[in-house]
């Protein structure tokens, strides 16, 4: 219904011009609305790797799943680079918010990650000299993280938590569960936090996953459940392709009714026998 101050009759030319302003109007709403949102796909898709380093032994794979309305997009990110030394840098995480904000910080992060990494001891060194690289730079955000670096001349896999969900793992010989690995306060809070290194030599083939909370939390859905399902099915696909159980791994997103992006990626090494040559 259409009404008028003062009160007057209306003629059809009238309402059909009143009907046709509210309707340029909403239209710009939502083409507003819509730029909007392939702004921020498109600097989620620039800043997310096309592919992610591999050595003999150890294949990766990832994927990433934009959230489910609107702008809730550009805040999990993962990463995958070879350091100098011949190390390999595996990284993911997840900006607080969900606009074109927290992914242009979200490219701040990846990039500080990059610049510190080869510097750096050991990936809790990385974590810290990258939160005190984002609170100097004043951003007022703040991102959870996951860092690993794997050393194919040992086949050592260390790694260290700024307040992200832990990984889980699965090896061949039947045995996985939760990386409940100690850690630190998400990057961008504390200045001078320093983050626990936990350090696992590989002796048996299996899977690493690491993944954000969109994959295994929800309005109703509790994040340990959640864990425990990703759990019981990276145990049963121990040492499968890493784009595969990826993939299954981010299909169970569905079941918890999460809005927001989601974020896998998976490590997976063959055992001793296989890694010679």
């Amino acid at each position: 219904m259409l009404r008028r101050r003062p009160p007057r009759s209306a003629s059809a030319d009238d309402l059909l011009t009143t009907l046709g302003q509210l309707t340029a109007q909403a239209r710009e709403g939502a083409e507003l609305q819509q730029a909007r949102v392939e702004l921020a796909e498109a600097l989620q898709r620039e800043m997310l790797p096309a592919t992610l380093p591999e050595v003999k032994g150890l294949r990766a794979a990832a994927t990433y799943a934009p959230a489910r309305h609107g702008l809730d997009i550009g805040g999990d990110w993962y990463d995958g680079f070879t350091l100098p030394d011949g190390s390999l840098a595996f990284c993911i995480g997840d900006v607080q918010g969900h606009d074109v904000e927290a992914a242009a910080f979200m490219g701040q992060i990846r990039i500080g990650l990059r610049a510190v990494a080869p510097h750096a001891a050991d990936p809790g060194e990385v974590l810290s000299r990258a939160n005190d690289l984002l609170l100097s730079v004043g951003a007022g955000l703040f991102a959870t993280c996951t860092f690993l670096r794997f050393d194919p001349a040992t086949w050592e896999l260390s790694s260290a938590r700024a307040g992200h969900v832990p990984g889980v793992w699965a090896s061949t010989d039947g045995d996985y569960g939760v990386a409940e690995d100690p850690g630190g306060l998400p990057l961008g809070i504390e200045p001078g936090e320093s983050y626990p290194v936990t350090r696992r030599l590989l002796t048996t083939a299996g899977t690493f996953v690491l993944l954000t909370d969109g994959v295994i939390e929800g309005p109703s859905f509790e994040i340990e459940t959640g864990l425990a399902q990703v759990t019981r099915l990276v145990g049963a696909r121990a040492g499968a392709d890493p784009a595969t159980v990826a993939a299954e791994v981010m299909n169970m997103a569905d079941c918890t009714g999460h809005t927001d992006d989601a974020a896998v990626m998976v490590l997976s090494f063959d055992g001793p026998a296989n890694r010679a040559g």
